[in-house]
């Protein structure tokens, strides 16, 4: 009794598998059943290159210039060009150191520092924003015991 289970379960199991291999699907994987009165797909064809026809070769060859093309020579050799003459470029003039300035304040007069490069004012002239930068630079340099005011002094140093 016990081998007649046996058998029972293995034909059991067997009998799907043996089901949907009798289905012919034509070689492809879908879950789609194909419809009703649908027409089967035709095998497509290998592309096959055709051979060039009267009216292929035409249109190859009314293609670019009919006359002849020859190489033309190289030209000879040629003049080396002249070096021009070397200039050093005109070297810059320092900045003029302005005037000392008097602070009435604290009765010195105090010296002004003098620009590290030249002004981008016209003709080379120091500019506002560079004598305010040097003034307030100064005040701070000397301090508020040699320049009293700070303000009184950046405002007299860049009015001079």
């Amino acid at each position: 009794m016990r081998g007649f289970f046996i058998v029972l379960l293995a034909l059991g199991l067997a009998a799907p598998a043996v089901s949907a291999q009798t289905v012919s699907d034509g070689g492809t994987i879908s879950i789609m059943r194909p419809e009703p009165h649908a027409k089967p797909h035709a095998k497509t064809r290998k592309h096959v290159p055709r051979k060039p026809t009267r009216r292929h070769y035409k249109e190859r060859t009314s293609r670019g210039s009919s006359n002849p093309v020859y190489p033309v020579p190289l030209p000879g050799p040629q003049k080396p060009r002249s070096v021009p003459h070397y200039q050093p470029p005109p070297t810059p003039q320092r900045p003029k150191t302005p005037p000392p300035i008097f602070v009435p304040e604290t009765g010195r007069t105090l010296p002004n520092l003098r620009p590290a490069a030249p002004g981008l004012g016209p003709g080379g002239k120091e500019s506002f924003p560079q004598r305010a930068a040097r003034c307030a630079h100064q005040a701070g340099v000397y301090g508020p015991n040699a320049t009293g005011n700070p303000s009184a002094y950046i405002n007299s140093c860049i009015n001079q």
